[in-house]
C-alpha cells in the first residue's frame, strides 16, 4: 500500500510538491481552501491528480500519512493543530523536494537582496557551465525541480516561512544577506522568533560545507557571534579586510586558502553597496562550488537582474529612467539611493506601511532634487518631505508620471521608481506598477525620438 500524501495548498509549491509526489509514485490528494488558478488545476487533472477547492475535507486530510502544507499556512492553523494531534507529520514542499533530489544545494536566505543574489548566483553557475537549476521563491518550486529533470546543482531562495517547514533540509553552500525586521505578525511579534527561523538555514550543515554571511549586519553578524555554527564561515565585508570576501574601497578582493583575485564593481553589471554584498556573496559561493575565477569574471558582465529592481529602462536625452518597484519598504529605498551619485527624482508612494522616513532623510537631503508623490494619500510623504525636497509633485497616473518626472529632470539626472509603499491603491502588485511604469517610459522615448 503506497503513502498516502495530502498536500495543502495549490500554488506553485502545492503543485510541484503534487507533481514530485505523483512521479514518486505515492497516492495523492490536493486540497485548496480557496479556488485554484487555471493554470495549476489543468496541471493536477492533466496528470490525474485528485484533488478539491474552496474547502478543506477534514476526514480526507486527516487520513494523511504525510502532509505537505503551503509556507503560508500557519502552524497555528485549525487544520494543522488536528493533524499534529493526530501525529501525521507535517513538512513543507522545500523539505519534501530535498528529500528527493540527488544534486547539490546553495541555498539563499535574507530579509532584503536574496533575489539578486540568487539569480545571480544561478547565472555565474550557467556561465561556469555546472548543470544547475533555479528553485525556491524566484523560479519554480524545488519540487517541481526535481520532478521534471535532474541537476547537479539546485540555487534556491528561500524564505523564513520556507525553512519553518523543514526538517533534514541542509544546504552545501548556504548565504545569509541580512536580517532586519519582517514578517513579525507570524513570529508573535518577536524579533528572536523570526531571527531564529532565519539561521534554520545552518541547522543541518556540517563542517564539510559553506556559510556565506554579511558579516557588517547588526543583527546577522552579531548572532554568528553567539551561535554555534558547524559549517565554516565565511564573512562578506564592506570594510572589514580580514574577512575573507571584502570591498577594500576600490574593489572586491577575495582570499580563499592560497587563491587570491579582485573584481570591481565597474567589472560587473550592478551598481551600488547593497550589490557589492549581493555579488560577493555570490561569487564566493560559486567558486566554493568549483568554479574557475575566469568565468566568473565573464559571467559578471554578462548577468541582467530581475524586472523592478533598479532595472535601468532607459535614457531619455540624457536622463536616465530606473525601475525599482520592488522596494517597497524603507529599507529597500536605501539600498536604492545608495547607489546614485547623481542628482535625482524621486518617485515614491502607495500604502505606507509605517515607514520611518528618518531613516532615508539624509540621502533625500543630499540627492533628491524633486520628489513625486504616486499614491493616493501622500500627505504623511508630503509633510516629512516639503522642508527637505525643495520640489514636491503629485500624480495618480504612471502616464502623467513620467512627463512630470521629465519636466523636472535635466541631462544627467536620475528618474528613480523607488516607493517605500505597497502599491495595492493603484496597482495589483509591484510588477503591474513597474511594468506600467516601464511602458510608459518606452513610450515617452518612442515620442521624444520620433
Amino acid at each position: 500500500m503506497s503513502l498516502r500524501i495530502v498536500i495543502l495548498g495549490a500554488g506553485e509549491s502545492g503543485t510541484g510538491a503534487a507533481l514530485l509526489a505523483k512521479e514518486k509514485g505515492y497516492d495523492v490528494f490536493v486540497s485548496d481552501q480557496g479556488i485554484i488558478k487555471d493554470k495549476y488545476k489543468s496541471e493536477l487533472q492533466q496528470n490525474g491528480i485528485a484533488f478539491e477547492e474552496a474547502v478543506h475535507s477534514l476526514e480526507k486530510i486527516l487520513a494523511a500519512d504525510l502532509i505537505i502544507k503551503s509556507p503560508g499556512i500557519s502552524d497555528k492553523a485549525e487544520i494543522i493543530k488536528q493533524a499534529k494531534t493526530k501525529g501525521i507529520e507535517i513538512i513543507d514542499e522545500l523539505e519534501f523536494g530535498f528529500r528527493h533530489l540527488t544534486g547539490k544545494v546553495i541555498a539563499i536566505t535574507g530579509t532584503n537582496g536574496k533575489t539578486t543574489t540568487t539569480l545571480l548566483t544561478y547565472h555565474l553557475m550557467q556561465a561556469a557551465g555546472f548543470s544547475v537549476a533555479l528553485a525556491g521563491n524566484v523560479g519554480e518550486s524545488l519540487a517541481r525541480k526535481v520532478a521534471t529533470g535532474s541537476y547537479d546543482w539546485y540555487i534556491i531562495e528561500i524564505s523564513s516561512f520556507q525553512l519553518d517547514g523543514t526538517k533534514t533540509f541542509h544546504p552545501e553552500i548556504g548565504i545569509l544577506t541580512n536580517i532586519t525586521p519582517d514578517h513579525l505578525d507570524r513570529y508573535e511579534y518577536k524579533m528572536e522568533n523570526y531571527i531564529s527561523s532565519k539561521f534554520q538555514l545552518v541547522r543541518n550543515m556540517t563542517e564539510r560545507n559553506f556559510f556565506i554571511y554579511y558579516a557588517d549586519d547588526v543583527i546577522a553578524g552579531q548572532e554568528v557571534k553567539q551561535r554555534t555554527i558547524a559549517p565554516v564561515k565565511i564573512p562578506v565585508s564592506l570594510k572589514d579586510e580580514a574577512c575573507q570576501a571584502h570591498y577594500d574601497g576600490e574593489k572586491m578582493v577575495f582570499q580563499f586558502n592560497d587563491d587570491s583575485f579582485s573584481v570591481r564593481q565597474s567589472e560587473t553589471t550592478l551598481k551600488g553597496p547593497h550589490n557589492l554584498i549581493n555579488t560577493m556573496a555570490a561569487v564566493s559561493a560559486v567558486y566554493l562550488a568549483g568554479a574557475k575565477v575566469e568565468s566568473i569574471r565573464a559571467g559578471l558582465k554578462t548577468f541582467k537582474n530581475a524586472p523592478h529592481r533598479l532595472e535601468s529602462v532607459a535614457t531619455i536625452k540624457g536622463v536616465e529612467f530606473v525601475n525599482d518597484s520592488k522596494a517597497t519598504n524603507v529599507d529597500s529605498v536605501v539600498y536604492a539611493l545608495g547607489s546614485y551619485t547623481q542628482p535625482l527624482i524621486w518617485i515614491a508612494g502607495g500604502i505606507d506601511k509605517g515607514n520611518d522616513y528618518n531613516i532615508i532623510k539624509a540621502d533625500v537631503s543630499k540627492k533628491v532634487k524633486t520628489l513625486i508623490c504616486l499614491g493616493k494619500d501622500n500627505e504623511k510623504l508630503k509633510n516629512f518631505f516639503s522642508a527637505i525636497v525643495s520640489e514636491i509633485k503629485e500624480t495618480q497616473t504612471v502616464k502623467e508620471l513620467v512627463r512630470l518626472a521629465m519636466d523636472s529632470a535635466k541631462q544627467g539626472d536620475v528618474v528613480l521608481l523607488s516607493p517605500a509603499c505597497a502599491s495595492f491603491d493603484l496597482f495589483k502588485n509591484y510588477e503591474d506598477r513597474g511594468d506600467q511604469f516601464r511602458e510608459a517610459v518606452l513610450e515617452l522615448k518612442r515620442e521624444v525620438e520620433c
